[in-house]
C-alpha cells in the first residue's frame, strides 16, 4: 500500500514524529484532514500560501507514511480525496 517504512530502529518517539511530519505544509494538511476528507482543489485553496508542487509532494510523503489515504471518487473524471487513516487520526 505505502512504500516508505517508519524505521523501527528509531528509539525516541520524537524522532519517528520528525521523520514522518518532517516539511512545512504537513500539519496544515492534517489539520485540513480532521474534518473529513478532502479534493486536492479544496487542500489548495485552504493552504494558498503552499504552491501546488509542494502539496502534491507532501501529500505523497504522507500517502507513503500511511498517514493519508487516497480514494478515487469518480474515475471518469479522475476526482480523488483524501482522508486521514487510522495512524492519521492518532
Amino acid at each position: 500500500m505505502y512504500n516508505k517504512k517508519i524505521p523501527v530502529n528509531i528509539e525516541c518517539g520524537f524522532r519517528v514524529a520528525l521523520e514522518v511530519m518532517g516539511g512545512k505544509w504537513k500539519p496544515y494538511i492534517i489539520y485540513e484532514l480532521l474534518d473529513g476528507p478532502r479534493r486536492p482543489s479544496e487542500l489548495h485553496r485552504a493552504i494558498p500560501e503552499a504552491s501546488d508542487r509542494v502539496l502534491t509532494q507532501q501529500l505523497r510523503e504522507l500517502l507513503q507514511y500511511g498517514v493519508v489515504e487516497r480514494k478515487v471518487v469518480n474515475p471518469i473524471c479522475k476526482h480523488s480525496e483524501y482522508s486521514l487513516t487510522e495512524l492519521g487520526t492518532r
